[in-house]
């Protein structure tokens, strides 16, 4: 497994986003499951990914596939009392550090959940403002 799958397993899930942004590229892109829109670079994508650690609870890895430089880290967590299952698509670039991180999820309902939850912390967090102009 790579180095950095496995820092991956084990900080995703903490929720600290310095810890996370350490695996990151400079230019990594994430791509949530709750809307259409790609959040591109470390700060932000940290911050998102530090938020996303606080919503979900019961975080997990079930399964890891994937060599060289894509991965597949399939996941279960809950959202409230909502369970769902995921997968983390994950590309590295030629350094070993995350370039791409796309995420699946399922059920409906749980991502519903999920993008109400992480829409309040957002907009309670001041380094939203900064990173939401990059969005539009």
């Amino acid at each position: 497994m790579h180095p950095t799958i496995a820092q991956a397993l084990d900080i995703v899930a903490s929720g600290d986003h310095e810890r996370i942004a350490q695996i990151l590229a400079e230019n990594v892109r994430f791509l949530p499951p709750t809307y259409w829109a790609t959040w591109t670079g470390r700060e932000p994508v940290a911050a998102v990914l530090g938020h996303v650690g606080q919503v979900f609870s019961d975080f997990r890895y079930r399964r890891v596939m994937g060599a060289g430089v894509d991965w597949a880290l399939e996941f279960q967590c809950k959202v409230g009392d909502l369970d769902a299952v995921g997968v983390d698509l994950i590309t590295l670039n030629a350094e070993g550090l995350i370039e791409t991180f796309e995420v699946v999820m399922r059920p409906l309902k749980t991502v519903a959940a999920l993008r109400e939850a992480m829409n309040a912390r957002v907009m309670k967090d001041p380094r939203f403002l900064k990173f939401r102009e990059a969005l539009s």
